[in-house]
């Protein structure tokens, strides 16, 4: 059974980007969909349909990525390989179009699995990657509107007032990216891409990269998660979800009791997608909204859920 499922991130969408985050969504899985009728491979698929997302800018992962608080563009990526554990892993790069491609390299051209910041970017130079600038108008605005508000306050308050701020907006945490595919041959392949936080410290690194966090796969399932990074990590929500469904739950109910654990025991916004090895597929969120998109074998069309 083929199958291939993708996320624009946990978060909060507002009403009038839903028309474009539905676009991007159905172009991506169907691009990752069109490699899996190919023939081609679960790897290929999930870097296809990653790849479209990163490179549309409604999204907070490669072009259009959200700035840290000194309005650089650090992002992350993962991508990881089921029946070997493989796993290709890069963390606060900058100057890269696509960093789930940078992420794949590094699994497949080098003995290590994270790499990051310039020491990921001097391997991309020498990969033959092009230096490219991912910040858009849109996200230079949103960057200098949120951080005037937040240098209104004394700097000793400043990271309270961060805090503060991120808790008023919780739009300003949408982001990440993801998608899990399985092929003819039952391989499962997660990858997952993002900016990460609006006005987050310079040097900071997310779930998104962590294997077991952000990004896990097995012979058994497949998982990418998206929403807050910090409680993320604390629960390995990806790799708990794969646990889950190797145990014996389906996709849908590991994914959502991974969620109400995480909320459990955290108290934290997030989202997580899934395909087991039977091409079933799952998804569950405790934030306002998380757009997904999926397609398999026996449907004529791409299902659509969670936007506003």
């Amino acid at each position: 059974m083929k199958a291939i499922i993708v996320h624009g991130g946990a978060g909060k969408w507002k009403s009038d980007n839903v028309g474009k985050v539905r676009e991007g969504l159905i172009e991506a899985v169907m691009s990752g969909f069109d490699k899996l009728n190919k023939g081609e491979s679960a790897v290929e698929a999930c870097l296809a349909a990653v790849m479209s997302l990163e490179d549309n800018p409604i999204f907070n992962a490669g072009t259009g990525s959200i700035l840290t608080l000194d309005g650089r563009c650090e992002m992350d990526a993962c991508i990881m390989v089921g029946s070997t554990l493989e796993i290709g892993a890069v963390a606060a790069v900058e100057n890269i179009k696509n960093p789930i491609l940078l992420a794949y390299r590094v699994m497949k051209e080098t003995n290590h699995v994270l790499m990051i910041g310039e020491g990921a970017e001097r391997l991309a130079w020498a990969l033959g990657f092009e230096r490219y600038n991912p910040i858009t108008p849109e996200r230079l605005k949103q960057w200098e509107t949120a951080r005037k508000k937040l240098l209104e306050s004394p700097p000793s308050d400043r990271f309270k007032k961060l805090k503060e701020l991120i808790n008023a907006h919780p739009e300003l945490l949408k982001g990440t990216v993801g998608c899990v595919a399985i092929d003819d041959t039952g391989e499962i392949v997660a990858g997952t891409s993002t900016g990460g936080t609006l006005l987050k410290l310079f040097g900071r690194v997310g779930d998104t990269p962590i294997p077991g966090a952000g990004t896990y796969s097995t012979e058994f399932a497949g998982a990418s998660s998206t929403g807050i990074g910090e409680g993320i990590m604390r629960v390995l929500l990806a790799k708990r979800v794969t646990d889950l469904i190797e145990s014996g739950k389906l996709p849908m109910d590991a994914c959502k009791s991974a969620v109400e654990y995480l909320e459990k025991r955290v108290n934290l916004e997030a989202g997580v997608i899934a395909i087991d090895h039977r091409g079933n597929i799952g998804y569950a969120h405790n934030s306002p909204h998380m757009p997904i998109a999926y397609m398999r074998d026996d449907m004529e069309v791409p299902v659509l859920d969670g936007l506003p």
